[in-house]
């Protein structure tokens, strides 16, 4: 019965030991206090081919009654369509819940600049490389390599477009016409959500939208940004949105990321793993980087 009994002391404290060491690595603990007035930061960085980590802080920082304002870092090349816009939504819901300051680093495109436009402000620096304003999706066509070795796909379909885009053939014109077609809807997507957290006529933004970059200088001109700054600005102009006293409060971020096996054998290669995943399996991808000149 005693063995009993100290098992389940041990149960019991092993399992409060354990919510509280999570609780001391958590925002909420990090911000805890009445009224400490905290900025909470989410960084978003690389290619974005998830949204679900942003999505959680995001979510975490508006639920917290002490954090008063979020910069949302940005040092991306921008990534998959589905993921920038989940992402580009959860900051315009939580900026109508507090202040939201898009900080963007050396690069924010596409992507990444599509996400920064649901912030109440965009900060960048004039060098910045954003814009690239645009859709793309990639195709990889192994005829000729199949052709040579040998090999042959016998496919079996419901209908006519089923296996568009197989790597084993080209595109028909009707294929081609389908995709284009996808393309410029989801490319009118972007243009909306631009003109209308802009506040820019539609006209103008697609004549910037054909996919070019602009610095941080040239995005200022066409009124894609707010002003000039870098991080500091960012949380300074955020303090000052939430209308705190302090220029430069304390800062909150979010706990380390849980272990990953994936971020374990491929590093930072995260940006490559994606890319070559869309060898096999094409993404629409709100997206810029120097490859592109290579294609």
């Amino acid at each position: 019965m005693g063995v009993v009994i100290l098992a389940g002391v041990f149960a019991v404290s092993w399992f409060g030991m354990t919510f509280f060491f999570k609780f001391l690595g958590s925002p909420e603990f990090a911000a805890f206090g009445v009224g400490s007035g905290k900025i909470g930061v989410v960084e978003i960085r690389g290619i974005i081919a998830s949204p679900e980590e942003a999505i959680k802080q995001l979510t975490s920082f508006r639920e917290n009654r002490n954090i008063a304002a979020i910069v949302l870092r940005i040092e991306s090349p921008g990534g998959a369509v589905g993921a920038s816009q989940e992402i580009f939504e959860e900051v315009k819901r939580t900026s109508r819940a507090k202040p939201v300051v898009a900080s963007m680093g050396s690069i924010a495109a596409s992507g990444g600049y599509y996400a920064a436009l649901g912030a109440n402000r965009i900060v960048a620096s004039p060098g910045t490389l954003t814009g690239s304003i645009g859709v793309i999706i990639k195709f990889a066509n192994f005829a000729e390599i199949f052709k040579k070795i040998g090999y042959k796909s016998e496919v079996i379909k419901s209908g006519l477009m089923k296996n568009i885009g197989s790597p084993g053939r080209s595109m028909t014109e009707a294929e081609r016409e389908l995709i284009q077609a996808i393309i410029d809807n989801v490319h009118g997507q972007f243009v909306t959500a631009v003109s209308e957290g802009r506040d820019l006529p539609e006209e103008k933004v697609r004549e910037l939208a054909d996919g070019r970059i602009f610095s941080g200088e040239q995005a200022l001109q066409a009124g894609l940004i707010d002003q000039f700054g870098n991080f500091n600005d960012a949380v300074e102009l955020a303090a000052n949105l939430a209308g705190l006293k302090e220029k430069l409060p304390d800062l909150v971020y979010p706990p380390g990321k849980d272990f990953s096996l994936l971020k374990l054998l491929v590093g930072d290669r995260g940006g490559a793993v994606f890319e070559d995943a869309v060898l096999f399996h094409p993404v629409l991808s709100y997206e810029w980087n120097v490859s592109r000149l290579l294609d």
